[in-house]
């Protein structure tokens, strides 16, 4: 009997610490407060828009307070029709943001710099800030004029530098630009470092004043540039080492390991109603398995699985600590959510922070969104987050498509599994 009343107390302490940790573990929807019904029905809409030919294939979790109470997979992994696996490896580009601005927020923690220092103070090629003031089209040459004042590190974090984004800048002159300058953009396979494009992308004008507005932009790639000098260690292994090691975050990475390229999805886009590989563009969308493997974009290079990314965003969750591990304080996960943008971000529905799009009290009454403080973003091959620290609850949704026009599943998703709280 005393046995069984020690043994009884092992389990109810184990499974208390797990609770309040947050450990990602499975477990019944029914309870963690989430409908089992309403669950079901996000799973049909999945099924369907595999069967609807609206997306080949998706990979969707929910998780709350710690628990996983839906992760399963739908769908084609390739043209060729291979079955999708819950473990299948994405490439998750934007999503890559977060992870950078957290190292940055690491290393700010260990007193390395002032979020409002000017960058040039740790990149010199920087220099005094220039905007653009005219172009001529046919000729490819501009002129500029001194910026107000310089791009700091607060700048790059929130896309209010100036900076642009080359080819996929809503602004054709800065795409010309940055094509005539040679900044790599997003992703490449080409034989080319971090340092090398940042300090191409020094020397080139500013779509407006640091500060101004909003403007999405290559200010994390700056930032991964930044991570080296300052931790003295390259951008890829600081990830490794500080977050993705101790986190158990095991199957994401810039560049895959050869035991993983198997489980790597094939990039699609439909073509006469039929869903085949995409071709290659201005990137190869094998770059995380082939070429010259040197490119760390803090922007947009990693690739990973929704269990893994699901536990980064436990970590927040937590207030940045997960199994014993803690990579950030909870009061730096509070600034980290705060509004870094006033007015220019989101039209009152969201507001940025310094590492995700936050959802307002606005947002949160407009409904689909989540509580306020839901924090999100998404990547440019269709895979998207959210977490939403008032419910303690996760939901990944993860496609690898371009150009897929009748794709309902993301807004579906996350407006079903709030509606799935039954508490």
């Amino acid at each position: 009997m005393r046995k069984f009343f020690f043994l009884a107390i092992l389990l109810f302490t184990s499974n208390f610490f797990a609770q309040e940790n947050g450990l990602l573990e499975v477990a019944k929807s029914a309870n963690v407060g989430m409908s089992t019904e309403r669950i079901e029905r996000i799973d049909a809409v999945l099924q369907a828009a595999v069967e609807e030919n609206q997306v080949p294939g998706v990979v969707a979790l929910i998780a709350r307070n710690g628990k996983i109470v839906y992760h399963k997979a739908h769908g084609a992994s390739n043209e060729k029709g291979n079955q999708l696996d819950k473990d299948a490896i994405f490439r998750i580009a934007s999503q890559t943001k977060a992870i950078t601005s957290t190292a940055v927020m690491m290393l700010w923690e260990e007193g390395k710099f002032r979020l409002d220092d000017p960058i040039s103070k740790f990149i010199p090629e920087f220099g005094p800030a220039q905007i653009l003031d005219t172009y001529n089209e046919s000729e490819g040459t501009y002129t500029t004029k001194p910026a107000e004042n310089q791009i700091t590190i607060r700048h790059l974090l929130t896309h209010t530098s100036g900076l642009g984004y080359g080819v996929i800048d809503g602004d054709k002159r800065f795409q010309k630009i940055y094509e005539e300058a040679g900044i790599t953009d997003l992703f490449t396979t080409e034989n080319i470092s971090i340092e090398e494009s940042v300090k191409k992308l020094a020397k080139l004008p500013l779509h407006h004043n640091p500060g101004e507005k909003f403007t999405y932009s290559e200010g994390l790639d700056v930032l991964g540039y930044l991570i080296e000098i300052v931790s003295e260690t390259p951008f890829d292994e600081f990830l490794r080492k500080r977050i993705f090691d101790p986190l158990g975050m095991n199957d994401t990475w810039f560049y895959l390991p050869k035991e993983k390229y198997d489980r790597l999805v094939a990039v699609q886009h439909k073509k006469d109603g039929k869903w085949e590989n995409y071709p290659v563009t201005f990137y190869d969308t094998d770059y995380p398995k082939k070429g010259a493997k040197r490119f760390f974009s803090g922007g947009a290079g990693l690739s990973s699985t929704a269990k893994d990314y699901a536990t980064f965003l436990q970590m927040y969750l937590n207030n940045g600590e997960y199994n014993g591990k803690r990579i950030l304080s909870r009061t730096t996960v509070q600034s980290i959510m705060g509004n870094q943008t006033e007015d220019k971000f989101g039209e009152g529905k969201k507001h940025y922070g310094l590492a995700f799009g936050v959802v307002t009290e606005k947002g949160q009454d407009a409904g689909g969104e989540g509580s306020k403080g839901t924090f999100d973003w998404g990547g440019y091959f269709n895979t998207q987050y959210f977490a939403d620290p008032k419910e303690n609850i996760i939901g990944i949704l993860m496609k690898q498509t371009r150009d897929s026009p009748g794709d309902e599943t993301g807004w579906k998703f996350r407006q079903m599994v709030f509606a799935a709280i039954n508490d």
